[in-house]
């Protein structure tokens, strides 16, 4: 694994990657002084190299910590009744619980792995030879249109990598993912479906949001259904028996509709379960997941169970003495019940999200905090191992390894980097390529 910065600008590069989508490229960083910079989010002159056994290697990676770990322990949590841990209302269980039982569809997620197999590097750190997780964004996460379409465009215009290839094949899974689950979940319930539904939030003003749901629509069309684009806040639910004009059909209480009053079957939402289940529309929501007839919401609801940092702390408690799988784990603890000799560690809330109110402490002292509006819920305390550092000429460089699942299976790489040692809103994506 490598990072070079010998990587050709491609003419009106800029244009191009905001004409494929990426409307949000911009950045607006503010200065001491009260000014703002612009920055990029998109490196376009740089980006990293891995061998074809690198690359193995993340996939093993993914593919073992998913189906020999967070399997099981989901099994445990819900066996348990572990939710309280993890912050988890009683009211979200019994959806968690049926779409656990009955396989509900699910297409995606992302693991944060933290991996520099360079030799200069791994001679300093044996462990950054092994990918270790960090956390996994398995119910909303982003960078989707990014780690598909911009870098592979990239890769194939791209002087400087011309002929190489690249891990990429998050698009190609994801049109079979959703052909595999709506089938299966049509011959298991007798629900044929021909529309799926998309929504993100209207909140969010940057455009991300938008793009990453536009480009899973693409996959949703080329898998043979059609699409039907919203925003959250426009869902409505019926509140007594009405007949629509979509083949006369009859829509009782509780139905989700959208601006239409189509009744929503299948639905893909990019908004955070456990933000959802806060509010009365998600009580809704869960409420109406357990109905015979109710909506089918992807990602599902038992994508709490591993969105949530607590699972962390679930997994290194069962297989942290694995000789074989525990090498994935960063020893990981809910804060309060680590070791006495455990004193350097990255404190994370159970529900935080671009790295907000992550605290680093080093020997029992606080060395860096981030704000944010999170932590209340709990948090846990994962060893402090720092993310490589591939220095550049404008300074330091910590990647984090984004592979994405797709159906359950590894098929892709993107990557995010920072300059400091906690990936946040900010950070940037760096392309890949393959060199053998």
């Amino acid at each position: 694994m490598e990072r070079h910065e010998d990587g050709a600008l491609r003419p009106a590069w800029e244009a191009q990657v905001v004409a494929q989508g990426l409307v949000f490229n911009t950045d607006h960083v503010p200065r001491p002084d009260g000014g703002v910079d612009l920055r990029s989010y998109w490196r376009e002159a740089q980006y990293y190299s891995f061998t074809t056994a690198e690359i193995d290697d993340l996939a093993a990676a993914g593919n073992t910590i998913l189906d020999r770990m967070l399997v099981p322990a989901a099994d445990e949590i819900i066996a348990r009744r572990r939710y309280a841990e993890l912050a988890i209302p009683s009211w979200a269980v019994p959806a968690i619980e049926k779409s656990w039982d009955t396989e509900s569809p699910s297409v995606i997620g992302r693991f944060d792995l933290r991996y520099g197999n360079h030799p200069d590097l791994v001679a300093a750190d044996p462990t950054l030879a092994v990918p270790t997780l960090l956390e996994y964004n398995a119910d909303t996460p982003t960078s989707l249109l990014e780690s598909t379409a911009i870098q592979w465009n990239w890769l194939l215009s791209n002087d400087a990598v011309g002929g190489r290839d690249q891990w990429n094949n998050v698009y190609e899974a994801l049109v079979l993912a959703w052909k595999r689950n709506l089938s299966r979940f049509s011959a298991q319930t007798g629900r044929p479906v021909r529309t799926v539904h998309l929504a993100w939030s209207s909140a969010d003003t940057s455009g991300e949001d938008q793009m990453t749901v536009l480009a899973m629509a693409d996959a949703v069309t080329e898998a043979g259904y059609q699409v039907e684009l919203l925003h959250t806040e426009d869902i409505k639910l019926a509140e007594e028996p009405m007949t629509i004009d979509f083949g006369g059909t009859v829509v009782h209480p509780g139905t989700f509709l959208d601006t239409s009053s189509r009744p929503i079957d299948v639905i893909f939402k990019l908004y955070p379960w456990e933000m959802l289940a806060q509010e009365p529309f998600g009580r809704t929501a869960l409420w109406n997941a357990v109905q015979p007839t109710g909506t089918v919401w992807v990602e599902p609801a038992y994508k709490m169970l591993w969105s949530n940092k607590g699972i962390l702390a679930i997994l290194w408690e069962m297989f942290g003495d694995d000789p074989e799988l525990s090498r994935y784990l960063l020893p990981t603890y809910f804060a309060g019940r680590e070791p006495a000799d455990f004193t350097t560690y990255a404190e994370k809330p159970l529900l935080g999200r671009e790295g907000a109110n992550v605290r680093f402490v080093r020997d029992g002292q606080t060395v860096h905090t981030e704000p944010g509006p999170y932590g209340q819920e709990g948090t846990v305390r994962q060893l402090l191992a720092p993310l490589p550092d591939f220095a550049g000429v404008d300074g330091s460089h910590h990647p984090v390894l984004g592979v994405w699942m797709v159906d359950g299976e590894a098929a892709g790489l993107g990557i995010r980097e920072s300059d400091g040692l906690i990936t946040d809103n900010l950070s940037s994506f760096v392309p890949h390529c393959l060199i053998d």
